[in-house]
């Protein structure tokens, strides 16, 4: 498929190629939805605690005998029918956390990236950096792609060429809520998926072919 390279004016400069594999695949809702959970699950602490009527600190004895009271027969005071007893059923620490497979991780991947550019939500753009740092002039740039929404800026963060401009833009980007970065190595479906505007830099989109490329068995 074809896909427009803007500058960081919004004009358009040229025409260049996506990859079909990566940017051209039907969507498939379901494994969207897996991996979405699968890094929500992941992001779980667990660590919700209650106590039972074992935990409760409190005495054993019996506050009165069986019979004879007119009132209702109580064991000890941290009983879960009493104020201050004991939780039944209640939350214990534990691990959400799960593993998906990864090709199938690789797959919601590729087809959230499918269908930000069949949704025309994807804008490849030029090189750029934000050399002063400030929130203004990225703010000045996010603005020519159109009204504040929530903007995904994709980037490579392994390129020894681009740390420090790379650095500056995250650096101005900090202020900005609605703005998130994201390495094309390490995307996150719940952060790709939910973003209004993603922005990849042209180098990336030959990149992210190459990363998610499909392993060819002999």
């Amino acid at each position: 498929m074809k896909g427009t390279v803007y500058s960081t004016k919004g004009k358009e400069l040229r025409t260049v190629e996506l990859d079909d594999a990566v940017f051209g695949l039907p969507i498939n809702e379901d494994i969207i939805w897996y991996a979405i959970n699968n890094e929500l699950a992941n992001r779980r602490l667990g660590t919700a605690c209650t106590k039972d009527r074992g935990e409760v600190h409190g005495s054993n004895a019996k506050p009165y005998k069986q019979k004879g009271t007119g009132r209702a027969r109580r064991g000890d005071k941290k009983s879960p029918l009493l104020i201050g007893g004991g939780v039944v059923f209640g939350p214990k620490p534990r691990d959400f956390s799960y593993s998906m497979p990864k090709k199938a991780k690789r797959l919601a991947l590729k087809t959230i990236l499918s269908l930000k550019a069949q949704s025309d939500m994807l804008k490849l753009i030029e090189d750029f950096s934000v050399e002063s740092g400030k929130t203004k002039d990225l703010a000045g740039i996010l603005k020519n792609f159109g009204e504040t929404q929530r903007t995904v800026i994709v980037l490579d963060d392994n390129e020894e060429g681009r740390l420090e401009k790379n650095r500056m833009i995250k650096r101005a980007g900090r202020n900005i809520p609605a703005v998130h970065f994201l390495s094309y190595n390490s995307l996150s479906a719940h952060t790709l998926f939910y973003g209004r505007r993603v922005l990849l830099v042209e180098g990336i989109a030959g990149k992210l072919s190459g990363f998610y490329k499909e392993e060819v068995r002999s």
